[in-house]
């Protein structure tokens, strides 16, 4: 244990440096000793843990929503912006904002980029500004929705590559069909494999979670499923949540088999394949989709608000506490 005069001396540069400000050369000049003195006794604080530093920034509880996040779900990284009422386009053009920047932070020359359709797509491919033209393909995960240009992957891989200076692949076949035949028939044609062997290379993965909602969900404008097959969904086969129109239960696994066999498209278990995957989702309503996401183990990065971040972390220690 250090003499009490040590303690007293490194207390008193302790302050010095880290509530006075001063620097280490003013410090020495100030009490008299070599700059070297002053920052070995400085490393012998941190050894000995004297110093115990918080940081409290304006935005500091998001911080913490994003490390819980991380630390819960196994995450790389988790951005959480804001709650914002679920009326309001704002969340959507702020998720966008944040998304591209995370997006241009990643994204290197000879990317793929493998994208599925959805609100949350349309305001990344409009937000995105690239300071340099980038050698990258996009390249649809799904198949096409007619006549909604703001969900039609097409369009949305020809926004992104347009932004980025890369180039867009595009996968003429609807994203839902009438059977599984048809569907399988549909895969085989040439022009169709090419672009699903494409999207199966992507080394980025970036796509919307969705709920199974009837009222709300865009899984309807994906599949035009009646409300009677989306309540089936839900009760009878567990469904909370889809990704491209692949539906996952709470624990994320896959599941309404009968929907996924016609739906044109990577399977969740092909996008679990890519190396990373950004998952985009807000508002509280869509806190089980995300949690049922984030438990099958889909996405890398989570982009999210407060609202949703809340609602999944309390949904984990539901369960949590159901099961200890």
């Amino acid at each position: 244990m250090p003499a009490y005069e040590t303690i007293r001396l490194i207390h008193t540069i302790l302050t010095l440096y880290y509530i006075d400000g001063l620097t280490q050369t003013e410090i020495s000049q100030r009490l008299g000793f070599s700059t070297a003195k002053v920052n070995r006794l400085l490393l012998q604080a941190r050894e000995q843990g004297y110093i115990n530093i918080t940081i409290r920034t304006p935005l500091q509880p998001l911080f913490d929503l994003e490390y819980r996040l991380k630390a819960v779900f196994g995450l790389q990284d988790a951005i959480v912006i804001p709650a914002v009422a679920e009326s309001s386009s704002s969340p959507l053009i702020e998720l966008g904002n944040i998304a591209s920047d995370y997006l241009l932070t990643r994204l290197r020359d000879g990317d793929v980029i493998g994208i599925g359709g959805g609100t949350a797509l349309n305001a990344i491919a409009h937000a995105l500004v690239a300071n340099r033209p980038y050698q990258v393909s996009v390249v649809p995960l799904i198949g096409a929705v007619q006549g909604r240009i703001t969900t039609d992957v097409n369009y949305l891989a020809t926004q992104l590559a347009d932004r980025l200076g890369g180039k867009a692949f595009q996968l003429h076949a609807p994203a839902f069909v009438e059977s599984k035949d048809e569907c399988d028939t549909l895969k085989s044609l040439g022009p169709v494999k090419e672009i699903l062997d494409i999207a199966c290379s992507a080394n980025i993965a970036l796509f919307g979670i969705g709920g199974v909602d009837p009222e709300a969900s865009r899984f309807v404008h994906f599949t035009g499923l009646s409300p009677e097959d989306m309540l089936q969904i839900a009760s009878d086969c567990g469904g909370v949540g889809d990704i491209n129109a692949f539906v996952f239960d709470i624990d994320g696994c896959p599941c309404a088999q009968q929907y996924a066999d016609r739906v044109l498209g990577l399977s969740l278990v092909e996008i679990k394949k890519i190396p990373f995957r950004i998952g985009i989702a807000a508002t509280k309503a869509k806190a089980l989709p995300i949690y049922g996401a984030l438990r099958g183990g889909y996405m890398h990065v989570l982009i999210t608000d407060e609202a949703a971040a809340l609602e999944v972390l309390d949904i984990f220690e539901h369960k949590f506490r159901k099961h200890t």
